[in-house]
């Protein structure tokens, strides 16, 4: 059995999330740009039905990940307001203009999240350098990365998910996510060691996960 969380953007794949067992949800809006953070009230409604971690994803737009400071102050108020709901975590990653780790910004939102852990999420795989990204991510206070191995999806990227489960040496949580399905989960997690796997379990084109995936992702 794997762990898995799923990526929810809505509410009604949150609640197919919990009754069928998905260890974590990561919340967010936006399924056509990728993730943006979730509505306050959605996310309150959900936090009282279910009581697996929640993970919140703070993103002002989809896009690079490179922020003004308008956006910034966006994203600290939007971790600040949604932290007073007892969720249980949250997703982001900034990047600077050259597509680097912006270690000054997300070391603020980490610190601003705490006790809460925080993972980065795919704009590791926008940035340069594996390794130096690697150090940069578990410098910044990150608990986890979510990563398809700087390729566009987990079977291109098997090769640089194996390197990264080596490199962090526990240090920090690899969660591969990014084109996974419960048809080439085995294949992956026996390839790269990785322990916790990332998918939206969106099966049909649409919007809402789907239940026969998740218990599939679930038990391969």
């Amino acid at each position: 059995m794997s762990k898995i969380e799923i990526a929810c953007f809505n509410s009604e794949s949150a609640i197919i999330a919990f009754e069928n067992e998905a260890d974590r949800i990561e919340l967010c809006d936006g399924l056509s740009e990728g993730g943006t953070t979730p509505d306050f009230e959605i996310t309150k409604q959900l936090r009282e039905k279910i009581n697996i971690p929640i993970f919140v994803m703070i993103r002002p737009r989809g896009g690079d990940f490179t922020y003004s400071d308008e956006e910034f102050e966006q994203m600290k108020s939007d971790l600040i307001q949604l932290k007073s709901l007892n969720v249980d975590g949250f997703v982001f990653g900034i990047l600077d203009e050259i597509d680097e780790i912006d270690v000054e910004r997300n070391k603020i939102l980490v610190e601003l999240a705490s006790p809460y852990p925080c993972t980065f999420h795919r704009a590791f795989d926008r940035a340069k350098d594996l390794e130096n990204s690697l150090e940069k991510v578990i410098d910044c206070g990150f608990t986890t990365i979510l990563t398809s191995g700087q390729k566009p999806n987990v079977s291109e990227g098997k090769e640089n998910l194996k390197k990264l489960v080596e490199l962090s040496n526990g240090r920090i949580e690899i969660l591969v996510g990014g084109g996974l399905r419960s048809s080439n989960i085995e294949e992956i997690r026996e390839f790269t060691k990785a322990g916790y796997f990332h998918s939206s379990a969106i099966t049909d084109g649409g919007e809402f996960a789907n239940a026969t995936e998740i218990i599939f992702l679930k038990n391969k």
